[in-house]
């Protein structure tokens, strides 16, 4: 697909005033005059070989530069999961609590309205509209850049905000069957705790289903970076791969999505194990 892109990456890595033979001798260096068939098959066999090959523009490693600049985008999507459970789970949990068989309604309505309105915002919108109130017109924190702890809050709310508003959705729909399970009823029976009965016998079962969501959430948030990236000149994957194919470096554009793929897999298979793990029903032996 990025071979689709008009303009030559040779011409764009050289210059415009780049002598034609010059060119022409790159060209063939890399192998672009190959037919396109010829290219994908050598770059499968090259892949085997753990060798992402070089970038057109730096003439660099493919590999050297995608593990520089994926630290820095896991740095904003490893803090945005973990943000989005530490609200997404007490708010669906009280959520749950409170509007239980049919209670506070205008509540409930409240809460799901708000929820889906977060939920459908894209990323970078959220992040101009964080930039914008919190970084220009307030002045509170940095709205581009890394340099500090400060430069991390603005980038992390803009990707946790809508999955946190979809977990905390979830969160309280599982909390909702849960809390009407018998084994529940026996708790309350027995005169235990109200937040011993929520915290210690419904929420386990409760975040199951999340937990089995929370792969492809992450996944999503990884991706999401691309957009948040360079909306906050973030020095990460994500603006790596938008300059890379503006670049039309091919190589470099490659590599990035295998591992943007990568991660999606390595994510939903962790989740799996875990899932498994915790609750052995699960398993596929005992299915």
């Amino acid at each position: 697909m990025i071979q689709l892109v008009p303009g030559d990456p040779v011409r764009a890595a050289l210059g415009t005033n780049a002598p034609p033979d010059l060119v022409a001798s790159r060209r063939a260096q890399l192998g672009l005059d190959d037919p396109l068939l010829e290219q994908y098959l050598r770059y499968l066999g090259n892949l085997f070989t753990g060798d992402l090959g070089e970038s057109i523009l730096t003439q660099l490693p493919v590999a050297d530069t995608i593990v520089q600049r994926l630290l820095g985008t896991l740095s904003l999507a490893v803090p945005a999961f973990l943000l989005t459970f530490a609200i997404a789970i007490p708010v669906g949990v009280a959520m749950a609590v409170a509007t239980r068989r049919g209670r506070r309604r205008r509540a409930e309505l409240s809460f799901v309205g708000t929820s889906i309105v977060l939920s459908s915002i894209p990323e970078f919108v959220v992040s101009v509209a964080l930039v914008a109130v919190v970084a220009v017109n307030l002045g509170i924190l940095p709205a581009a850049g890394r340099d500090g702890i400060g430069s991390f809050v603005l980038p992390v709310l803009a990707l946790s905000i809508g999955p946190a508003a979809v977990m905390s959705r979830i969160v309280r729909v599982e909390m909702l069957a849960v809390l009407d399970a018998d084994y529940v009823r026996t708790a309350r029976s027995k005169r235990l705790s109200s937040l011993r009965i929520n915290l210690r016998h419904a929420l386990p079962n409760a975040v199951t289903a999340t937990l089995t969501l929370s792969g492809i959430m992450f996944a999503a948030m990884v991706a999401g970076t691309v957009l948040v990236e360079n909306v906050f000149a973030w020095p990460g994957l994500g603006s790596t791969i938008v300059s890379s194919i503006r670049s039309r470096d091919y190589p470099l554009v490659q590599g990035s999505v295998l591992v943007y793929g990568a991660i999606a897999l390595l994510a939903n298979t962790l989740v799996d194990v875990a899932v498994a793990a915790l609750d052995p029903r699960s398993t596929i032996g005992d299915s």
